[in-house]
């Protein structure tokens, strides 16, 4: 399976103050890998440096060369309340995904506006076009702003804590959204709702400064443990949750 980047020893930090440490991490194509951790382990920094908007202090990043070019990498990042009081509306919002390379909304073409109504009426916002977000609910939100990352038909999409702003009328949709999303791109997805996601991921990289990747969608309080990632797993079903002892 084609590689989309690799890590190679990668150490990134605030200042003085390391972060990430000796990442080894490798993405293919069509990979859903769900990213765990701790508050403060480095789960953003990591995206961060996908991004570029962070640069390693040791180690390397290689990219495959076709994950250069335009808009190769969606990004949806964490939201806030604070998020919505932009004066423009969802079209606008969603075109924003296409600047990377381009000028201002109103240079848009032709062609780019059709993507944007494609795209909304693929996330279910037909008749929304002309809203702004404060008129918008938490879920449709969010699929704003899924739309906007996925705009440019991306390879390879980031995450950053979805489902903060989901509903639960539009969780399940969502999440079955990714899915038929990751048929055509990677997904690397930021989530402390280790029990959702585990049933829609296909693997698992716990973050807590050092990077331990999981193959499999299945996590254990063992294996958390092992990886250094002291968080509550909370799963539906037969198998109780439980709260992990504390960590050094």
């Amino acid at each position: 399976m084609a590689y989309l980047f690799e890590m190679y020893s990668l150490s990134a930090s605030y200042g003085a103050n390391l972060v990430l440490q000796d990442v080894n991490f490798r993405v293919n194509e069509n990979d859903f890998i769900g990213i765990i951790g701790p508050n403060g382990g480095g789960k953003t920094t990591l995206l961060r440096v996908i991004l570029g908007l962070m640069k390693p202090v040791t180690g390397k990043m290689v990219f495959n060369s076709d994950l250069l070019n335009g808009n190769s990498i969606g990004y949806l990042p964490q939201m806030s309340t604070g998020d919505i009081n932009y004066p423009v509306t969802v079209t606008d919002i969603i075109l924003s995904g296409l600047m990377i390379g381009k000028g201002i909304i109103s240079r848009m073409s032709a062609s780019d506006k059709k993507k944007a109504d494609t795209v909304i009426d693929e996330l279910g916002l037909s008749g929304m076009s002309k809203s702004t977000l404060n008129e918008l609910s938490g879920g449709q939100m969010q699929r704003v702003f899924l739309a906007r990352a996925i705009i440019g038909n991306p390879r390879l999409l980031l995450l950053d804590e979805p489902g903060n702003f989901v509903d639960t009328t539009f969780e399940n949709d969502f999440y079955e959204k990714l899915k038929e999303l990751n048929k055509r791109m990677a997904i690397l997805m930021v989530s402390h709702d280790v029990g959702t996601i585990s049933s829609h991921i296909k693997s698992f990289a716990c973050v807590n400064r050092s990077l331990h990747y999981h193959p499999s969608p299945e996590i254990t309080n063992e294996d958390l443990l092992a990886y250094g990632c002291p968080i509550q797993l909370v799963t539906h079903g037969d198998v109780p949750h439980t709260v992990l002892k504390y960590h050094q």
